[in-house]
């Protein structure tokens, strides 16, 4: 069946078409039936995996399927040739037809790609999207990504999301593995990794070879937008608590004093809307302090600043964290008064509570006219 099966292995091609089926059959329900017609296009020698029937009351819609392992950006204008031309090729009954890609791993970017060209999609973890002529289907299920050996790789893990972070600092210039390494404090191996994974994604450029290959980030929009998709699903240790300050509105500069004068030997950083307003400012007042310490920190800050713990109140929460969200921390003035960078204050605002959704718009503002100035 199509001219794949020799490379993929019918097995696989017949694994995914029976999926597809059954996953376009629980879609629809009772509105029309499904029902696999591949053995069709045996006959008209056709180059495509398959082919499925969708027959509704008064209208029958044809979708010409080829089946792919993994599917990446890089990978989609062949796939989209090899479709379009199957179909091109293939005698059709009838003009209500659609070209359907069915992968075991389809990328974020190139679900995307495929929606701008009218293309369904459908991954092996249950990711189903087709839109036709009043039809419109579109479930997100995790992807399968249960073969060690797969491209995937979790981008925002511990030093992986440092090597993150520094590409951001850095979008659009153009760094050499050593020089990454040593932004993101981490090793060439783990940005390495990295590297490969968003070159997959067409998110990253490269020139040149050997020692002096250089790589520059070249969709900052996207990388961050999977980062603040990750984000917001993470769990992390957060302790609430209370400490009297004169004037709330000089709140961050008074415990920056106060950890000044105890001479504190670790890396920290305030992060939350009262540090974002100062970075970009826009709101005329903000509540408390958000002060990230390195994981295993958080009671010996809270002994420095002399904070009471409280259940109710709280106006000062201590956030432990991996390292990458201490990289870039930033000085806003000549007091010790140390700020998170612009990225992680952008993905601490994501929590939606009080106006910290228009305080994270008005910084990726700011962000997006740094990256078209680089």
């Amino acid at each position: 069946m199509g001219h794949y099966s020799h490379n993929l292995g019918f097995e696989f091609e017949r694994q995914m078409l029976d999926a597809l089926v059954k996953a376009l059959a629980e879609a629809f329900g009772s509105e029309a039936s499904v029902l696999d017609a591949s053995h069709e296009l045996r006959g008209a020698g056709a180059e495509l995996d398959g082919m499925i029937e969708i027959k509704a009351p008064g209208k029958t819609l044809q979708v010409f399927v080829e089946v792919k392992r993994e599917v990446y950006p890089r990978d989609l204008r062949n796939a989209v040739y090899q479709l379009h031309r199957g179909m091109d090729n293939t005698r059709h009954r009838h003009e209500d037809i659609i070209g359907l890609l069915a992968a075991g791993v389809l990328s974020p970017g190139a679900k995307q790609e495929l929606r701008k060209h009218n293309i369904a999609s459908f991954e092996l973890g249950g990711s189903l999207y087709l839109k036709h002529d009043g039809w419109f289907i579109n479930i997100e299920k995790p992807s399968l990504r249960t073969k060690k050996n797969t491209q995937g790789i979790d981008l925002f893990t511990e030093a992986r999301e440092s090597v993150i972070h520094a590409l951001l600092m850095n979008s659009h210039r153009w760094l050499t593995g050593t020089e990454l390494a040593e932004q993101a404090e981490t090793s060439p191996y783990t940005c390495s990794l990295v590297l490969q994974e968003l070159t997959l994604r067409e998110w990253v450029e490269s020139t040149g070879g050997g020692p002096s290959k250089r790589r520059m980030l070249t969709s900052p929009g996207k990388l961050l937008d999977a980062w603040s998709e990750q984000w917001q699903e993470r769990k992390e240790k957060k302790s609430k608590w209370y400490t009297f300050v004169e004037n709330p509105k000089d709140m961050l500069a008074h415990l920056a004093e106060r950890i000044d004068r105890q001479k504190v030997d670790y890396p920290w950083a305030f992060t939350g809307a009262a540090a974002a307003n100062v970075y970009a400012p826009l709101l005329t007042s903000t509540e408390g302090a958000e002060i990230i310490v390195p994981k295993g920190y958080a009671e010996r800050m809270a002994d420095v600043l002399g904070l009471k713990p409280v259940s109710k109140g709280a106006n000062i929460t201590l956030i432990e964290r991996e390292p990458a969200s201490l990289l870039y921390r930033d000085m806003h003035s000549d007091h010790p008064i140390f700020f998170a960078s612009p990225y992680i204050l952008y993905l601490d605002l994501l929590d939606g509570r009080g106006r910290n959704k228009e305080l994270a718009e008005h910084i990726r503002e700011r962000l997006e006219s740094l990256w078209q100035r680089n």
